[in-house]
């Protein structure tokens, strides 16, 4: 049977997936790692197996298990069996360097952008401590996409069938959690062994103010590139700073990126209509003689998630929003580099396809929260911020994230020039002054005020008086 990973997708159908990969397809789906280094079953594995799986069995009904749509004790468990025990601490001498590398980088950033530093803490983390420091963040974005699978099988059930069902209920809620549990430690123990920062995949994963670089991973990544290890350091570091500006001092972007994901989360749905429709034609001893029509029937893709609008408007939005978010911060990085590290220009190009081509972050994700995390247009995105950069200043380009509103849409960025000159106007001044715009308000109704009087207005009651003794407006007069 078609094994969809947290229900949603078939990698194995995945046009992009390389021979080879191990982030998507049957490594993925296999939450408890049995595979050896060919495929094929690992002996050696499963004593492991057992105990693993005694350790799920066993936790369900116990006092002070976890309870929810996602089971995050059996998440982190299996996360960093998966990353085993020889996960290095993180030494001295490269704490230093992750410290150096952030300190310089905030210097040059501060002449690249108006948003201050944002981080009160630069640290350098093993990934271990990525898995324990993002699970917060991962548990608020998947437990919407658990919570919508696991309520459409009862939702889809007779009235009759889910009050006969009710004893079982809590028992297969604890199973569900179990499965996309282990489905999610799975995902987060990969995605830990490449991930370079907290923020390496647009959304701001680790806790507010904190920029963490994981110096192991950046060591793998930089052993096939040309430039010095220490350029790619202190350019990732630059990447890591120049988020946490944005995302400390939008204080509305956090909460828009995140919301998006939710947003797309709570819009699942299923259509049970056509399993329905084949079930109903289906031969009750038909089944019992041939149990391959029942896998059959369940194979035909019948389950796969049906976008809706409200999905699509979703996923919209967050790609524009990551591609403005990675735009902006490619630009204030390039800037702020400048001619001091030669190879920038190099390091943007490879990252930049690092998230086109697909990943393991997107891949992961996809797996995890059901939709594919890549920014289509960074690129356009990129080259807007350039041209406000060129035309308007860095003060007036900063200044369009003063509000939701003010962002450049989709299409602005598939062509900027009136949103350019939009800017170039003035179009982002209402926010910038709130007071500015409240006396603007009470200007322009006063000489509304006037022009329908045909003269100035008076003002206050005492300016009539006046009036009045003068024989004005007094119909005894």
């Amino acid at each position: 049977m078609t094994d969809f990973p947290f229900g949603f997708s078939n990698r194995d159908d995945d046009p992009e997936r390389k021979p080879g990969d191990e982030s998507s397809g049957s490594g993925a789906n296999n939450p408890f790692g049995l595979g050896g280094p060919g495929g094929g079953f690992d002996p050696s594995q499963l004593g492991q197996m057992l105990t693993q799986l005694g350790a799920m069995f066993s936790s369900i009904g116990q006092p002070g298990t976890q309870s929810g749509p996602v089971n995050y004790d059996i998440a982190k468990r299996l996360a960093r069996q998966q990353l085993g025990a020889g996960v290095t601490p993180v030494s001295s001498g490269a704490h230093r360097a992750v410290a150096d590398s952030a300190h310089l980088a905030e210097l040059w950033l501060d002449e690249a952008t108006t948003f201050p530093a944002g981080a009160t803490k630069t640290t350098a983390w093993t990934a271990n401590d990525w898995i324990e420091e993002t699970l917060p963040t991962w548990k608020r974005l998947c437990d919407p996409v658990a919570e919508q699978v696991s309520g459409m099988w009862t939702a889809t059930l007779p009235a009759e069938a889910r009050e006969f069902a009710a004893p079982m209920m809590g028992m297969l809620g604890q199973m569900g959690g179990l499965a996309f549990g282990s489905q999610l430690g799975q995902a987060l123990g990969q995605l830990a062994k490449e991930v370079l920062t907290s923020t390496d995949i647009g959304l701001p994963l680790g806790p507010a103010g904190t920029a963490a670089l994981l110096p192991a991973a950046i060591s793998e990544f930089s052993a096939g590139l040309e430039q010095p290890e220490s350029e790619i350091l202190v350019y990732l570091a630059a990447r890591e700073a120049a988020h946490q500006r944005l995302f400390a001092h939008v204080p509305w972007l956090r909460q828009q990126v995140l919301g998006a994901v939710e947003d797309y989360a709570r819009g699942i749905k299923m259509d049970f209509s056509a399993i329905e429709e084949a079930a109903q034609n289906l031969d009750p001893m038909q089944l019992a003689s041939d149990p391959s029509k029942l896998e059959e029937l369940l194979s035909q893709g019948t389950f796969e998630p049906q976008t809706t609008p409200e999905q699509q408007a979703a996923l919209d939005r967050l790609e524009t929003l990551l591609a403005l978010i990675e735009g902006w911060v490619e630009t204030v990085v390039t800037d702020a580099v400048g001619d001091r590290l030669p190879g920038a220009g190099a390091l943007a190009e490879t990252l930049r396809r690092r998230r086109a081509t697909g990943g393991p972050a997107e891949q992961t994700f996809a797996t995890l929260v059901g939709l594919e995390l890549r920014p289509r247009k960074v690129r356009e995105a990129a080259a807007l911020w350039r041209r406000l950069t060129t035309d308007v200043g860095v003060e007036r380009r900063d200044g369009v994230w003063a509000h939701p509103d003010l962002l450049p849409d989709s299409a602005d960025l598939d062509s900027p020039a009136g949103f350019i000159d939009s800017v170039i106007g003035g179009g982002t001044a209402v926010f910038d002054d709130p007071l500015q715009q409240l006396a603007d308000t009470v200007a322009r109704e006063q000489a509304e005020k006037e022009a329908q009087q045909g003269g100035p207005a008076a003002p206050s009651g005492e300016d009539k008086g006046e009036g009045n003794d003068k024989g004005e407006g007094n119909p005894s007069a």
